[in-house]
C-alpha cells in the first residue's frame, strides 16, 4: 500500500454568493490597498492522509467519504479532489 495526500477543495458554484470573499474584498477597497484585486473567492480545503493501492482508489475512497458524510452541498458547491503521493 502507498500513502497518499488527498486535498478536497470545496467552493461555491459560479453565481452563488460568497459573503466571506466579498467582505475581504470590501476591506481591501476601504483600506485603499491592493487596487488591482477585483474579486476574491473563498474555499474550504480538507486534507486527508490515506493508504490505498493507487491514486485512483485513493481519490474514489475520499469521494465516497465526502459523499457519505455530506461534507458539501452538490447544489451550490464545486468539489475538486487532488491526490499526491507521499
Amino acid at each position: 500500500m502507498t500513502t497518499f495526500q488527498v486535498h478536497v477543495t470545496i467552493e461555491n458554484k459560479p453565481g452563488i454568493s460568497d459573503p466571506e470573499g466579498e467582505t475581504i474584498l470590501n476591506d481591501l477597497v476601504l483600506k485603499g490597498t491592493h487596487k488591482t484585486v477585483s474579486k476574491i473567492k473563498t474555499a474550504k480545503m480538507l486534507k486527508f492522509t490515506i493508504q490505498e493501492n493507487d491514486k485512483k482508489t485513493a481519490q474514489s475512497k475520499v469521494q465516497e467519504i465526502c459523499d457519505d458524510l455530506r461534507i458539501y452541498n452538490p447544489m451550490v458547491s464545486i468539489v475538486t479532489i487532488d491526490v499526491f503521493e507521499g
